[in-house]
């Protein structure tokens, strides 16, 4: 991905600043109360820059799915009470993301406007030209912030951009497009990918994509008795993706040297709480696998801890029913240990991170599961794309 322009390339003096952020956070049931301000202070290190560079700042975020109706319960007030406790200022709310009460709302240099929920107009997803229009004629610069959206095609992430003179990655996109490019792209080796989830369906490209890339690609879930079913091992009742298993014989047969798969398995008899359960090698036929056993655990762990490029994104097994979520986070814990530079794909494995009490060890955790999944599917993110090229530099 060519290098693109950083709000730090630019000169924002006086100017009207509009920042994509990702205020997509989780509510109450009313709609009143956020229940965690994670990606608000995600967004924080941009806005401050973009003040202390004496902008007028115009944020803009989408909040759940109104379906283009306006809906009490999706309004980005809550967020704007709670910008403005954590950056110590006044965050003014718009009563609208477009039309002439808002653009007649411009902010001055060092004030924020907090535009209302995008998606209350349904000419958003659709990335209307008239709309992206709207939303281009309230600012001069256009800055995405909002990595967990760039792989929408949406007017406040592409559309917009070809109505300004300069669209520019915030700080947040700027760290996600760092990582995510060094670890696929020039990673230190040995090179090692974990892999894990319900499905090879919705891991297809990601495979296909890593495996071009790493040394090792350790895999995990029950995507694992797919590819074991390809091998001719028994998988009792464990969740197979019947018309996955050609697919899986292909990639074994093309990269069986770099993929490595569990020797030993959590089986169960039902999936509930409190089900008896333990190790096997051998999948009995009654028997249901939902999680990575200890000498798969001992034998991932023994190849993370050689490993100067770990790449993480999926859990190892039925992570949201402990005790089934023993062998991720025993795993989390052996990334955290090892020295190399660790970068990890968000929704399940940053919950696992969590779990296990390592968030500081990791060196990227990405905010956009969605986007890092197309990203590490080798796939370009139509919001990353649409931003200005750096100028090429003459040696």
């Amino acid at each position: 991905m060519a290098s693109k322009m950083s709000i730090k390339d630019l000169d924002l003096k006086d100017k009207t600043v509009f920042i994509r952020v990702d205020f997509n956070v989780p509510l109450s049931p009313d709609g009143k109360e956020i229940t965690s301000d994670k990606r608000i202070r995600a967004s924080l290190p941009t806005i401050q820059y973009a003040l202390e560079h004496s902008a007028g700042v115009i944020l803009a975020s989408h909040l759940g799915r109104p379906k283009g109706k306006r809906r009490a319960d999706m309004s980005l007030q809550p967020i704007a009470a709670r910008l403005s406790e954590l950056l110590g200022r006044t965050v003014v709310m718009a009563p609208d993301c477009v039309g002439a009460e808002t653009a007649a709302m411009k902010p001055l240099p060092g004030t924020v406007l907090l535009l209302e929920n995008l998606r209350f107009h349904k000419e958003e997803e659709e990335n209307d030209p008239e709309f992206s229009k709207q939303l281009a004629s309230l600012a001069d610069i256009y800055v995405n912030d909002a990595f967990g959206s760039a792989h929408r095609a949406h007017a406040s992430t592409v559309g917009m951009v070809s109505y300004l003179p300069v669209a520019a990655a915030g700080l947040l996109m700027d760290r996600e497009i760092e990582w995510l490019t060094k670890a696929t792209k020039t990673p230190d080796r040995p090179c090692v990918a974990l892999l894990g989830g319900a499905k090879v369906s919705d891991k297809i490209e990601v495979i296909q994509n890593l495996i071009k890339v790493v040394d090792k690609l350790l895999i995990g879930g029950a995507m694992a008795y797919t590819f074991m079913r390809a091998k001719g091992e028994a998988t009792g009742k464990s969740l197979v993706e019947q018309d996955k298993i050609d697919l899986a014989k292909e990639l074994l047969a093309a990269h069986g040297g770099k993929i490595v798969l569990p020797i030993d398995h959590i089986v169960v008899k039902q999936i509930k709480p409190g089900s008896d359960n333990h190790a096997v090698e051998i999948i009995a036929e009654d028997d249901i696998a939902v999680d990575i056993g200890p000498k798969t655990v001992a034998a991932y762990a023994e190849i993370i801890k050689s490993a100067k490029t770990i790449i993480w994104n999926g859990p190892m097994g039925i992570f949201e029913m402990p005790p089934f979520d023993k062998g991720t986070v025993a795993l989390a814990l052996a990334v955290a240990e090892s020295d190399a530079v660790s970068v990890v794909g968000g929704g399940d494995s940053e919950k696992a991170i969590k779990t296990a009490g390592v968030s500081d060890k990791i060196t990227h955790v990405s905010t956009g599961g969605g986007a890092s999944l197309e990203f590490l599917s080798g796939l370009d993110l139509p919001g990353v794309v649409a931003l200005t090229d750096k100028p090429a530099t003459h040696a």
